[in-house]
């Protein structure tokens, strides 16, 4: 997909949905070299709000198998050019919080989760409702790894307590429209 094409594909997603997709423009390559840092290339990698791939890129760009790729998009026409740019990629189009491993088997052994959501426009019950579809769907061990705009993390420390989780800020991307924040949230010892 061609830059300006990537753009309006953006534009024409953020017109129809501002809340859903949360940002001014899609994330730069330092956001994408960042929040991708630590991903396996040999491990099954769950997205959720892919948009227009950027971080699906830089992951296999790393040496993620494309096979390995479970990507969820809830806009239909982001989802499409999803599967035509990643034909080898599981493409799920539903919304985050609605994913189960009983209605999606494609989740079944996740080592990792990369979440291009905006976060910052769910409340407490839906981070609680897609955090524990995350965790159920991963490993022991696995961790998922997002971005936010604000000062701190989005996620309610009573919401990470009650899903067992622990958040911890790895990275801050100045060089990103807006610079942005990259946490790591893993299961807590």
């Amino acid at each position: 997909m061609s830059w300006l094409q990537e753009r309006k594909q953006f534009v024409k997603a953020l017109l129809s949905n501002p809340a859903a997709i949360g940002a001014v423009a899609p994330s730069g390559a330092a956001l994408a070299a960042a929040i991708t840092e630590s991903i396996e290339p040999r491990g099954k990698v769950l997205e959720l709000g892919c948009g227009t791939g950027v971080f699906t890129r830089e992951m296999l760009r790393k040496g993620v198998a494309p096979s390995s790729l479970v990507l969820v998009e809830q806009d239909s026409e982001m989802s499409s050019s999803l599967r035509t740019q990643f034909p080898e990629a599981a493409v799920l189009q539903v919304s985050a919080q609605d994913l189960s491993r009983e209605s999606h088997p494609e989740l079944h052994g996740i080592d990792a989760a990369i979440c291009g959501l905006p976060l910052r426009n769910m409340s407490g019950a839906h981070h609680h409702k897609l955090l524990t579809a995350v965790f159920e769907a991963m490993r022991p061990g696995g961790s998922m790894h997002f971005f936010t705009y604000g000062v701190r993390c989005p996620i309610s420390p009573s919401v990470l307590e009650d899903c067992g989780l622990f958040a911890r800020r790895v990275r801050f991307v100045p060089l990103n429209l807006p610079p942005a924040s990259v946490y790591s949230l893993s299961r807590q010892p």
